[in-house]
């Protein structure tokens, strides 16, 4: 938005509405355009997607792609920084294994911040991205209880390799994990400064509160169903459909519209088209698990929910967005439990938070930074009767 483009003018029709619509900030890092998605920096998601995770959140922290030898800096930056404080084993042996991935993350978040928080906003972010794979590694292997024999962290291996490394998993291609992975994180790195984990992120770190316990509010609030847990919701989706005969899936997909139930991985709120994030892990899907039976599945919804849904002349956009085929592609390389798929959403977030949360407190308004949230709310009338 330029500078003498007019703000929007609040109505009483914009409250109690979920600030939807009501700008409040800008954002460096990302935005979403009808056609092409979501944009780093202003590159196309389509443009980034095929390149290593490192090379995308340096753009997002440095607002350029790196420059070859600007890129093995990086990685040698984030090897130096990698190693974690002391007691996340403890904490992690400690939680019931009952508790949602995301409570685990949250805390986990919040112990290794607690163990050293450098002050630095920068420092502090970059420190956190380059500690995420060893924490979701450790995540893994405690809540299921494979705490024998967990191999030794070795920072000098890529983000993607050092938390396969960690989980060590067993008969799995482990190149084709790293593929799927690496592109699931350069996908969902950022998406605007608008969504609920991002601004929840920004809020309590405007409050000066610490890296760590931000992103842990961050995660608290990509947690929920209704925002985070899509994926999770889209596999589940998936493999309750079972079969992939075009004419038993529209059955399906009229029977949960018929129910008033969601029919997930399609649809957008700001983009007009199919998802180029979903465009890109269809074509991944091709290459890696042409012959996946949840992959089968979900190349017929794409062929018919959106011709299905497209009959509702309400829904804008009856395409397939990024969560279609995420979930499939995590579950044939061999990530079989959807409970865990948000953890690898916060995961990508957290570079995506951590820089747009570095802009707020050190870039914006001349280094300033952007002043604590303090949103304002009217007093309905019927709580003035005694006034």
């Amino acid at each position: 938005m330029s500078n003498d483009e007019p703000l929007l003018s609040v109505t009483s029709a914009h409250l109690n509405t979920g600030l939807r619509g009501i700008p409040v900030g800008t954002c460096r890092t990302s935005f979403v355009t009808p056609t092409e998605g979501v944009h780093y920096c202003g590159y196309p998601i389509a443009e980034l997607a095929a390149l290593d995770v490192e090379d995308v959140i340096y753009l997002l922290f440095n607002k350029e792609l790196p420059t070859p030898e600007q890129s093995a800096a990086f990685r040698a930056d984030l090897t130096a920084r990698g190693a974690l404080p002391e007691g996340l084993d403890a904490v992690y042996a400690a939680l019931p294994r009952e508790g949602h991935p995301m409570d685990w993350l949250s805390i986990g978040l919040h112990t290794i911040g607690m163990a050293d928080t450098t002050g630095n906003w920068m420092d502090d972010a970059l420190n956190l991205v380059a500690r995420m794979p060893r924490v979701m590694g450790l995540l893994f292997r405690y809540r299921e209880g494979r705490t024998d024999g967990i191999p030794a962290d070795d920072t000098s291996l890529g983000l993607v390799d050092r938390f396969i490394a960690t989980l060590d998993p067993e008969g799995v291609d482990r190149s084709v994990m790293r593929e799927v992975l690496n592109a699931y994180l350069v996908l969902h790195l950022d998406h605007g400064g608008g969504n609920l984990s991002t601004f929840t992120g920004k809020a309590t770190a405007s409050g000066k509160a610490t890296l760590y316990a931000s992103m842990a509010s961050a995660m608290n609030s990509l947690s929920g169903p209704l925002h985070g847990r899509a994926n999770q919701s889209c596999l589940e989706f998936v493999l309750g459909i079972g079969t992939s005969d075009p004419e038993e899936v529209e059955a399906f997909i009229r029977g949960e519209l018929e129910a008033k139930r969601p029919v997930f991985g399609f649809g957008h709120a700001v983009l007009r088209a199919e998802d180029p994030r979903a465009t890109y892990q269809f074509a991944l899907g091709e290459r890696l698990c042409p012959d996946d039976e949840n992959f089968a599945i979900i190349r017929t919804l794409r062929e018919v929910a959106p011709r299905v849904l497209a009959e509702n002349p309400k829904i804008s956009n009856p395409n397939a967005n990024v969560d279609i085929a995420s979930g499939t592609l995590l579950h044939h390389v061999g990530l079989r439990k959807p409970e865990y798929y948000t953890t690898f959403f916060g995961w990508a977030r957290v570079a995506g938070i951590g820089a747009q949360i570095v802009d707020e407190r050190t870039v914006m308004r001349d280094g300033k930074g952007v002043p604590i949230y303090r949103p304002k709310y009217i007093a309905e009338e019927q709580s003035l009767r005694h006034v």
